[in-house]
């Protein structure tokens, strides 16, 4: 199934009255419009994992022919299925009749799960077998993937450490506004405004959700040090890289960025990273040097983290943010 050639997305550009990328960030998010057709109808899945735990999958339950490809989307930090990014994909796979599913990260579909451990931005062996699953359930769907933020990151983390293999599961993989590096995404949201507004808002589900583990797993971690955590470096010192096999933060955030493996890649790979990102430094982003022959590059102007809004009808108001799903989903279609 060939796709039209994709519309390049460097020469996006934001409505005048979205100026910056705060704004290119937030609007969206909250108000921007996320599907043209019916909302997404989602049939939940629940699978068994290796380790005795268990993850959440929405399949999006529109038609779609048998043999047509299936997209796997995997969400950002916090996300899931009723993010306005997942309901754009949704609404651009049942256009174009395409086989949709968004797996949960572990603890992310409203239900904590059971092992002493959650998720995190380089959780590639949880990304191969989740895509191995699907692949081997439906092999006569050409499968592509595309993550978002972390998931991106994690998907391109498992493109890397695949090489040549990736082939074998997947056609084509994206990631979209990943932060790539992850220390310098990690230092630019604890600053400043970012502070401020999304450490904030992410901890204000992250941190609830680990004391229900500790609930779970009495001392796995410091209850009164994770209540007092007031940035992402420190939640991610006293949970995320302790549970997950890191030594702290800073190992983490080296070991688990996608960056240092992109040129690693034998699968075709897209990375789309705005340069007004708040939570992405531009100066952080690989240049062409820095990946294989296999990763393209979108690094347009405008778009924030995860909006890339477009006008709406006379006024341009609420806006959509169809624009970016459809891009990225006919650039993974033109390689299936």
């Amino acid at each position: 199934m060939k796709a039209e050639p994709a519309a390049d997305l460097n020469a996006f550009r934001a409505p005048w009255w979205l100026p910056g990328g705060h704004a290119q960030t937030i609007w969206p998010a909250l108000w921007a419009r996320r599907h043209f057709g019916p909302p997404p109808r989602w049939r939940r899945e629940r699978w068994d994992t290796p380790d005795g735990d268990f993850i959440d999958v929405d399949r999006a339950e529109h038609a779609s022919h048998p043999q047509a490809p299936l997209l796997v989307l995997f969400h950002g930090l916090e996300g899931g299925s009723g993010s306005q990014y997942a309901m754009a994909f949704a609404d651009f796979a049942a256009e174009r009749g395409l086989a949709y599913a968004v797996p949960h990260f572990r603890g992310c579909s409203g239900e904590l799960n059971r092992a002493p451990r959650a998720y995190h931005s380089g959780d590639f062996e949880e990304i191969h077998w989740i895509l191995r699953r699907f692949a081997e359930a439906d092999p006569q769907r050409p499968l592509i993937a595309a993550g978002v933020s972390l998931g991106g990151n994690a998907l391109l983390r498992w493109a890397g450490e695949m090489g040549e293999q990736a082939a074998q599961t997947a056609r084509a993989v994206a990631a979209i506004c990943s932060p790539l590096d992850l220390a310098a995404g990690g230092h630019a949201i604890g600053r400043g405004f970012n502070r401020q507004v999304y450490t904030r808002m992410f901890l204000h589900t992250m941190k609830p959700k680990a004391l229900r583990k500790l609930a779970q797993h009495p001392g796995l971690f410091d209850g009164e040090a994770l209540r007092a955590v007031r940035d992402l470096y420190a939640f991610d010192n006293l949970f995320t890289a302790p549970l997950h096999g890191f030594k702290g933060t800073d190992d983490y955030w080296r070991r688990a960025s996608a960056k240092p493996h992109l040129a690693r890649i034998r699968v075709p790979a897209l990375a789309l990273n705005a340069l007004n990102d708040p939570f992405v430094p531009a100066a952080s982003l690989p240049r062409a040097g820095e990946v294989g022959p296999h990763v393209t590059l979108w690094q347009p102007a405008h778009g924030g983290h995860v909006g890339f809004p477009s006008s709406l009808g006379a006024w341009g108001l609420p806006g959509h943010v169809r624009t970016m799903p459809e891009a990225v989903g006919h650039w993974l279609l033109s390689h299936t």
